[in-house]
Formats: structure tokens, C-alpha cells, sequence
């Protein structure tokens, strides 16, 4: 099957001090463009996935620069809207800074995003059943909910159209606690996930209320932020027992040694199973977008029929991989590379 993918959310500018050097000691940034789900299109499309961005830029020269860089890595930005000041009085592109770790020390982000163009434009107008006709999958997460109570609604809205249209949905959660609180996230996710068919992103612990015992306690209980692979079979089958329309639910999990050394796993539940990945350590030379190059990657392997355990290996590969890329997304433009990484013969674990 030839598939069609598309995503909905925020693309911003990213200005980097070059060399490790902290944003307060900084003359100069290196300027670049991301955003969770554009990075995902752009991870796609480079593999060679037919792959579409929807989003509202500024009608200017930073808003079409972003374009630009997306149409540069293959990805389609026509239902992309440039949007003018009547429409979004602020009339800006969100960006954030980023002060990169290195050893001991982590890494920063410093978000400057607040009445950026998609948070204030009026998407009541906005034909999601025309917006969606002819594509197969979309991907949405919990960070442009997390916006503006408007991206909230196109979620749920799209949510909703897709299933009706009978495209596989993926979403990932997202958590961003300097958007909303935990408490909204999770009430909104619960809203989300009925809708779903691939969970991204989960951490230990439910993000549903219990509507019908506010005092029971969540599946965070007694689990450790890094389980195994029985701890998150157990919450893998507590979510499908609530939403049995998730066909298969994926997470990484993140050993830091240090700033600059990780480790990732990951655990994937389908058809019944918790499978777990190998395990994979390396440098970190760009540590954002290390998620988004996990759900990409899972993606791109579930489209091209992978087996469960090398969908979930492929995924962990992909990320792994884009530690060592600069920027925010995977450009990585070959599938073969990402599969050498996946299978090599010698013991990789730490």
C-alpha cells in the first residue's frame, strides 16, 4: 500500500549559541527551523515517504523561510497557511533557544513562542474533511493542544475526521510542562485517545482520568520511570484494556551517563506482546528531536510491513542516529543505513 502521511502543528525558528557556548555568554546563534510534528514530515519524506505539513506560518520572510526549509527535505507545504496580521494580530513566528549540554552540564531550551501565528488563527474555517481527503495516515501530538484552546479544537476536530475517514491515526503524547500542566494534559489525552491506533510516548503511567473513581491512584505507582519489560507489559495492558482500539503502543526509554553519552531501548506492544529493543549508546552531538526521530522511524518501519521486533529496533535506530545529526530532525535519506545500525552483529549494549 502506498501510503499518504500528513501532520498538523507548530514550526519554529531555533537559534543555537554555536560551540556549547550558554545563551547568556552568547554573541551569535546559528539559526535554524523545527517543530515536533514538522520534524517527524521531514524525517519521513527524506526516507522517501509521500509526506505533507499543515500549519500557519506569518505572511513574511520568516514565516516563508520556514516553508522553504520543509519544501527543501521533499516535504508538500501547500495546505500550509500564511497568515496576515488581521488574521493573527501578533503576526510571529514562534521560536525558542537552545543552549546545548555538554558532560556533566544538560542541555537548555528557553521557549519565545506566545501569540506565534497558529496560536491565534481562527480555525473554524479551516474544511478538515477537504484538509484530509486522499491521505492515509496522520500524525498528531500533545504539544500544539498544549497552544492555544483554537489548536486544541483543530486536534480534536482532525481526531475525529480521520477516524471518520478511516486513516491510521498515530499520536504521541508529549508531555510539555512549560505548556500546561500535567493535569490538563492528561484530561486532554483522555479526550484523544479513542481516536487512536499508535500511542507514542507514554511514560509509566496512564494518561486517562478514572471518570468513574476520582480517588483511585494511576498506574504510576510503584513503577520506576525506566521499567522493564514486564513493568511496562503491565501498563501497555492496562491502556489497551481501556482503549482497545490501539492497535499498538510504542516508548523509548533514556539512560543520560552524561550530557554528551545516552543510552536508548525502547518497548513496543502489539498483537497481544510487549517486545523489547536492543540497546543502543552514543555521543550525543544533538540531543532535540531524539523523539520525533523515534516516531518517525517507527512510522516509516510499520508502513513498509517491518516485523514488530525490527519496527521497534528501526525506531530506536533512527533516534539513535539523529543524536549525532545537528538540527532537529532526521535528515537521514537512506533506510539502509538505519537498518546496518539496527542489525549489527556485535554487542552494542553498555
Amino acid at each position: 500500500m502506498e501510503h499518504k502521511f500528513i501532520t498538523i502543528g507548530e514550526i519554529m525558528l531555533r537559534l543555537t549559541p554555536p560551540d556549547y557556548v550558554k545563551i547568556r555568554m552568547a554573541s551569535d546563534f546559528e539559526a535554524s527551523y523545527g517543530g515536533s510534528e514538522a520534524n517527524i514530515a521531514l524525517a519521513l519524506a527524506n526516507l522517501g515517504v509521500d509526506s505533507s505539513f499543515f500549519s500557519v506560518v506569518p505572511n513574511n520572510s520568516l514565516g516563508k523561510s520556514a516553508v522553504r526549509m520543509l519544501r527543501s527535505n521533499d516535504v508538500h507545504c501547500t495546505p500550509v497557511i500564511l497568515s496576515t496580521p488581521e488574521e493573527t494580530p501578533t503576526h510571529r513566528l514562534g521560536s525558542y533557544y537552545l543552549e546545548t549540554g555538554y558532560g556533566i552540564r544538560p542541555s537548555k531550551v528557553i521557549y519565545d513562542r506566545k501569540h506565534s501565528a497558529i496560536t491565534e488563527y481562527d480555525f473554524s474555517g479551516v474544511d478538515l474533511e477537504r484538509l484530509l481527503e486522499g491521505y492515509t495516515w496522520l500524525h498528531l501530538s500533545g504539544i500544539t493542544p498544549a497552544l492555544s484552546p483554537n489548536c486544541a479544537d483543530l486536534i480534536l476536530r482532525a481526531l475525529r475526521t480521520a477516524r471518520a475517514k478511516g486513516l491510521t491515526v498515530s499520536f504521541d503524547g508529549n508531555f510539555r510542562s512549560k505548556l500546561w500542566t500535567w493535569e490538563e494534559a492528561r484530561d486532554f489525552c483522555t479526550e484523544c485517545l479513542p481516536y487512536v491506533d499508535i500511542l507514542f510516548g507514554i511514560e509509566p503511567y496512564h494518561l486517562w482520568r478514572d471518570d468513574n473513581d476520582h480517588s483511585k491512584g494511576d498506574i504510576k505507582d510503584d513503577i520506576p520511570y525506566q521499567p522493564d519489560r514486564e513493568q511496562q507489559d503491565m501498563v501497555n495492558r492496562a491502556f489497551v484494556e481501556k482503549y482497545p482500539n490501539l492497535k499498538c503502543i510504542a516508548r523509548h526509554v533514556r539512560y543520560a551517563h552524561s550530557g554528551s553519552e545516552n543510552s536508548l531501548k525502547a518497548y513496543l506492544w502489539y498483537g497481544g506482546k510487549t517486545y523489547e529493543s536492543r540497546l543502543f549508546t552514543f555521543t550525543i552531538l544533538d540531543r532535540v528531536g531524539g523523539g520525533d526521530a523515534f516516531a518517525s522511524g517507527f512510522i516509516y518501519a510499520m508502513m513498509h510491513g517491518y516485523e514488530p521486533i525490527d519496527m521497534v529496533n528501526f525506531a530506536v535506530a533512527s533516534s539513535a542516529i539523529k543524536h549525532t545529526i545537528r538540527g532537529d530532525a532526521n535528515i537521514t535519506d537512506d533506510a539502509e543505513s538505519i537498518r546496518n545500525l539496527m542489525n549489527m552483529n556485535y554487542d552494542i549494549r553498555r
